[in-house]
């Protein structure tokens, strides 16, 4: 979802992006990233690299672009995925975008990749991702 709003952001009016891998030029050098190099590629191959950036919404946010309204989610302890992209993103689409839709993000502590480690958690984070997405759709 990282790469297709800042592809295609007037296709959205509102994005839940949960525990996403943002960064795949460097998502290899993170957790256990390496172990997908075989499925997703490598930065580290010039040829993989083009291909591999492309999908990386850091360096394709445009400013002056009406993004549509996202939610980030993260997790504090994401072994998978680098949670340092994640601020990144958000910081880029404030900066970025002529909407005045919000772009916020959501960190879970103590959780891990899928988040929600525990029932408490995911009985309080589902709501709330809901009412995001009813809100920005207009929902009542």
């Amino acid at each position: 979802m990282g790469a297709a709003i800042t592809q295609g952001p007037e296709l959205f009016k509102a994005v839940v992006i949960e525990v996403p891998l943002l960064d795949m030029v460097r998502y290899h050098l993170f957790g256990s990233g390496a172990t997908w190099v075989p499925e997703y590629g490598s930065a580290d191959d010039r040829a993989q690299f083009a291909v591999l950036h492309a999908t990386r919404p850091t360096h394709h946010v445009t400013q002056g672009v009406r993004y549509p309204a996202v939610l980030l989610s993260s997790s504090d302890h994401d072994d998978r995925v680098d949670p340092n992209a994640r601020p990144q993103v958000r910081r880029a689409l404030q900066w970025a975008s002529a909407s005045d839709a919000p772009v916020w993000l959501r960190i879970q502590a103590n959780a891990g990749h899928s988040g929600a480690a525990m029932v408490k958690q995911k009985v309080t984070r589902t709501p709330d991702t809901y009412a995001f997405l009813m809100w920005q759709l207009g929902m009542k």
